[in-house]
């Protein structure tokens, strides 16, 4: 068997070429969720470490049983993983991820979601541990959190705190849910990056839950979100230059070639090349690796390390939204397929956010971790936006007419989001107010009333 060395990477045109390669037929277009989720000991409510008879190891291990397949890091599995895209990973402190399959409608996610729920549910019964969906820790402070056993997030852990204050919170303390949409052209792609970047404080407030830090709250509604502000500038943030004339494949290359490395895989290890530049990587002129040259792969791993609000690799991810329950994982594809999918969605949708200014973006970012559906932009809210946004997700969803086996169609799953801005109330809120009164300002409660 004979065993082909990649072929380096010498060309700019060739990382254009790449991201360009993701242009699918609209038929073709697929929906990939992930989501994310705090597991703890049900004694003592405290994360799991990676070892032990209530560790994120055997956690794996027994997942197997469902015909998981294990991804190993030298002695440690780190990772399970299935022939249809699907995976299981481990984010730096055990949040526990659940990267869906390709699918081609919100029912396929919905039905995959709940299967990964039972399993873990099953294998949480066995070892006394449980689950909860939030975009924050509640309850434990940041440096009680586990690290687990792999070598990439050393090296982030080092980094990390170079760059900003909240960068080892976000690796440790936070949960997301998010989604992963395919485009057909560079247009297309445009005009989805550009609406779901401005939109993207939209599905912050709609999904706005995470106001606890340290058992107390934060003033915050999306404490996860606000964390994302001060984790590090190279490589987050609202991206202006997406709204610029002459935006499209090119130009997300050349951001991307500004970001600084993490590192470079080579031979099972991880290289440490923290801060140091792709550009100087494509001339052969890395300090980590002199004389060497990318691969594809080096280019794929690259386009990881970058954390906006929305990001492109060979597909757009959809990346502002807290974690939460059952109901909201399936709500959170239902918002972007409704949007983006839908040709008459995505221009109403684009009518609505084409004038914004780089100012009110900016606005927008700052203000609804803070205030979620309270924040007032122009005349109106960020509460009225959202119901014009999800009307007109709503309509498209029906439009897209795909249908389950009674009948219904993808629009269904957008009620838990209509009944959070037809109230005002997001989580968020339902939560301070809970622990307010009935918790009488105690914040265990949360892990027995909002476990899955």
């Amino acid at each position: 068997m004979t065993i082909q060395t990649p072929i380096p990477v010498t060309d700019k045109r060739d990382l254009v070429a790449y991201l360009e390669s993701g242009m699918k037929p609209r038929e073709k277009w697929r929906i990939g969720t992930e989501h994310e989720k705090f597991a703890y000991r049900l004694s003592d409510l405290r994360p799991l470490e990676y070892e032990g008879d209530q560790g994120i190891r055997l956690l794996l291990d027994k997942l197997t049983r469902f015909g998981w397949q294990p991804v190993t890091e030298g002695n440690n599995i780190i990772a399970l993983k299935k022939d249809d895209g699907s995976s299981v990973t481990l984010e730096p402190a055990g949040q526990l991820e659940l990267s869906g399959a390709p699918l081609d409608n919100i029912h396929e996610t919905c039905q995959e979601v709940g299967i990964h729920l039972q399993q873990v549910k099953a294998v949480a019964g066995e070892m006394g541990i449980g689950f909860l969906g939030i975009g924050y820790q509640p309850k434990w402070p940041r440096q009680e959190m586990p690290w687990m056993p792999k070598n990439r997030y050393t090296i982030m852990q080092n980094y990390m705190p170079t760059r900003g204050d909240l960068g080892l919170d976000m690796m440790q303390s936070t949960c997301t849910v998010q989604v992963n949409l395919d485009f057909d052209s560079e247009e297309t792609m445009v005009k989805m990056f550009r609406v779901s970047l401005a939109l993207q404080p939209v599905a912050t407030a709609l999904f706005a839950n995470s106001p606890f830090k340290d058992g107390k709250p934060t003033g915050y509604l999306s404490y996860r979100s606000h964390v994302w502000t001060d984790t590090d500038p190279d490589r987050t943030g609202n991206l202006p230059f997406v709204f610029e004339d002459g935006f499209g494949f090119e130009r997300y290359v050349d951001y991307m070639l500004d970001v600084p490395m993490y590192f470079v895989y080579r031979d099972g290890q991880y290289i440490d090349a923290s801060g140091q530049s792709f550009r100087d990587f494509l001339d052969g002129k890395l300090p980590a690796l002199p004389g060497q040259r990318p691969t594809v792969q080096d280019w794929e791993d690259h386009l990881t390390t970058a954390f906006p609000e929305v990001r492109l690799k060979k597909y757009l991810e959809m990346r502002g939204a807290d974690g939460g329950p059952w109901s909201r994982l399936c709500a959170l594809p239902a918002l972007w397929v409704g949007l983006l999918y839908d040709a008459s969605s995505l221009d109403h949708a684009w009518s609505i956010i084409r004038d914004w200014t780089t100012e009110e973006h900016a606005y927008l970012r700052d203000m609804v971790p803070v205030h979620a559906l309270n924040t007032k932009f122009r005349d109106i809210t960020v509460g009225d936006l959202a119901m014009d946004v999800l009307e007109c997700a709503h309509e498209g969803l029906v439009r897209r007419e795909r249908l389950d086996g009674v009948g219904l169609d993808e629009s269904r799953f957008l009620k838990p989001l209509f009944q959070i801005a037809e109230s005002g109330l997001t989580p968020a809120e339902d939560l301070l107010f809970a622990y307010e009164r009935r918790w009488k300002e105690c914040i265990d409660p949360i892990f027995r009333e909002y476990a899955y």
